[in-house]
């Protein structure tokens, strides 16, 4: 998206209204973004975005790469300066056309993607150097306790490379509230350890933030890993907020197709709408689209269920994965299988002939091309 194409959305986009579906965060406002835009040259980054992170609240900044989560992670850091639009902490403008703050003095606290240890300074020294403002006994004393809180405090002495990558992480947390900032950002924290620690530091970090009433904006490309960490997610799509919610409306009503996709995998249907209706070889579903319009019927394969009565399918193949099958399903009229999952329990064979149920709450209707 260049500079001048993106500007010309927003104006749009302000006119026609955003396809925000915001459910307001309980707690007071701590960080705000109004209106936020930055470009590298003539490639728009982030476009227009505007919105809160309120206290005790953890939002997820979630999309693909290039979406432009890192931008806006930097542009409330201090790290880049936009091109529009203002950051403010507790009401203090910390950017705006005639501010701009130093990433040190604005009380938030930072968490890189690598960690960004030192690797010639203990892990003591390594919490301590952000505490510059006290005295060299004091910011170690505080050091040690932000340590203490990640269980690290018997470390103090090793140096980055004498410990895992879990470890390292803790060490960049604690590097991270240590100054007691007003919000944390992370980006992508998580990403660089392999799925049982990543699972286990996540759950970890996130019952730190909670325990110290933190305030965090943290990065992520997986959609999963914001389901389980966020309060609310702002899913960012081509430098665009696309929508912020909290997770379950994300799953139960994403703002469109393209949304519905990130978060579940999902069997693609086209039909015509007739009298409130579109038909489909699955069945009738009732859509609020024009008399006329294509529309597109997204089924999540965990939304279908064998039954005595409806739509008639062969079992192209069957795939166990503990507690589910996945099985493909022959419909005709289908040019393409469907993909479900069924209990394992279900006592399916290649070939067989069954009928279909589908489950109305994972059935999603959208016109062509949302």
């Amino acid at each position: 998206m260049t500079l001048h194409t993106a500007i010309r959305e927003a104006e749009l986009a302000d006119r026609q209204g955003a396809h925000l579906s915001e459910t307001p965060a309980p707690g007071e406002t701590v960080l705000t973004f109004d209106r936020v835009s930055h470009a590298y040259g003539d490639l728009m980054a982030i476009c227009e975005v505007s919105f809160s992170l309120c206290q005790r609240e953890i939002v997820c900044l979630l999309g693909p790469s290039g979406c432009g989560k890192t931008t806006l992670l930097r542009v409330a850091a201090g790290l880049e300066r936009p091109i529009a639009g203002r950051v403010l902490l507790g009401g203090r403008v910390l950017t705006g056309p005639e501010v701009m703050v130093s990433p040190e003095r604005r009380g938030i606290g930072l968490m890189f993607q690598d960690y960004a240890l030192f690797p010639h300074m203990s892990i003591l020294d390594n919490v301590a150097y952000g505490l510059k403002r006290l005295s060299r006994a004091a910011a170690r004393r505080e050091a040690l306790a932000a340590l203490q809180r990640v269980g690290m405090q018997h470390y103090a002495k090793a140096y980055p490379h004498e410990v895992s990558g879990g470890e390292q992480q803790r060490v960049a947390l604690a590097r991270a509230i240590a100054p007691r900032p007003g919000v944390l950002l992370m980006d992508e924290p998580f990403s660089g350890l392999d799925q049982r620690l990543r699972d286990a530091v996540r759950g970890e970090t996130l019952g730190l933030l909670k325990e110290i009433g933190a305030s965090a904006l943290l990065v992520t490309h997986d959609p999963m890993e914001a389901m389980r960490v966020a309060d609310r997610i702002a899913l960012l799509r081509a430098g665009r907020l696309i929508q912020i919610d909290r997770p379950e409306a994300f799953y139960r009503r994403p703002v469109d197709a393209q949304t519905a996709r990130f978060f579940s995998d999902v069997n693609e249907l086209t039909g015509i709408v007739r009298d409130g209706v579109v038909d489909t070889a699955l069945g009738r579903f009732a859509v609020d689209l024009p008399e006329g319009s294509r529309a597109q019927v997204l089924i999540r394969p965990q939304g279908i269920e064998i039954a005595a009565t409806g739509p008639e399918a062969h079992v192209v193949d069957l795939r166990f994965f503990g507690d589910v099958n996945l099985v493909t399903l022959g419909v005709a009229g289908l040019q393409e299988p469907l993909i479900a999952r069924l209990p394992a329990e279900q006592d399916l064979a290649q070939g067989e002939v069954v009928r279909l149920r589908l489950r109305e709450d994972h059935v999603l209707v959208f016109p062509t091309g949302a």
